[in-house]
């Protein structure tokens, strides 16, 4: 097969179209998330969203039109469970993660015709994604990037010094709260590109690649951004080619690139 004609296939063009948008977004929000030592609400969020997507199966509606506010609702009461009982962040995760599993598990057992649909969400297909989840991708990626963008310095204060931030006016509660919102619309968003289980790896990889690479902050969001679209459109080539999971290969690309950023790193300080 000739490669340049893989691109001529439609359903190709908008698995690489929604996955550089989402690749975009994943890894500009993945790095304040690995900053601020929160890769764990990623993994934490996504097992909220099977319970999401199993509901959404169930009730015979769209799971990503579902999961989207569970998978916020679950966000909010893990900040409540952390700010007003106290309870460690990561403990507060695992409650609510562990609540999502249990519900999407029941709601599964209960209804036995959708448990090979919930498989493609579980594991990713973005090569059999549809025009309107594309755009509906698009939409939602331009509208959490932009958001981004207009609290590009809340966010880079909370990220560094949240103490100083408090003292220079910055409504931390507020921001803390738009990151974990931004941060559960993200993995529902990434739910088609790489699945449920491999959500976490596809937010952090790209971030922890590029704080190898990168001198600052600012060329450490370039760097994330370039690696995330680049193993993102290998990924779903070479997946078509060798007809493997698309959503495994994206992270095994990126965990490629990890190795030589390290390697590279280590050579570099010599």
């Amino acid at each position: 097969m000739n490669f340049i004609t893989i691109f001529q296939y439609s359903f190709i063009q908008r698995a690489i179209i929604t996955g550089i948008f989402v690749a975009l977004l994943c890894s500009t929000l993945g790095l304040f998330l690995v900053l601020r030592r929160l890769s764990l609400i990623g993994d934490g969020l996504a097992h909220i969203s099977f319970g999401g997507v199993a509901l959404g199966l169930f009730l015979g509606v769209f799971p990503i039109y579902i999961a989207i506010p569970t998978v916020i609702i679950g966000a909010l009461i893990i900040l409540v469970l952390m700010d007003k009982i106290k309870i460690y962040g990561d403990a507060a995760i695992g409650i609510i993660a562990s609540v999502g599993i249990a519900a999407g598990v029941i709601l599964a057992s209960i209804s036995h015709g959708f448990n090979l649909d919930l498989l493609s969400y579980l594991f990713g297909n973005i090569l059999a994604i549809s025009i309107g989840e594309m755009y509906l991708s698009i939409a939602l990626s331009i509208v959490v990037l932009l958001v981004i963008s207009l609290f590009y310095y809340d966010l880079f204060s909370i990220t560094f010094n949240e103490e100083y931030a408090k003292v220079a006016g910055v409504r931390v509660r507020v921001i803390n709260t738009m990151l974990v919102v931004l941060t559960a619309i993200t993995v529902v968003l990434s739910i088609r590109v790489v699945g449920i289980m491999l959500i976490s790896a596809f937010i952090v990889l790209p971030p922890v690649i590029a704080l190898q690479l990168a001198k600052g902050f600012k060329s450490a969001i370039i760097v994330s951004a370039i690696t995330s679209v680049i193993t993102v459109i290998l990924g779903i080539l070479v997946s078509f080619i060798l007809n493997i999971p698309a959503g495994a290969m994206i992270v095994i690309a990126n965990f490629i690139f990890l190795l030589l950023a390290i390697g590279y790193k280590k050579i570099a300080s010599k």
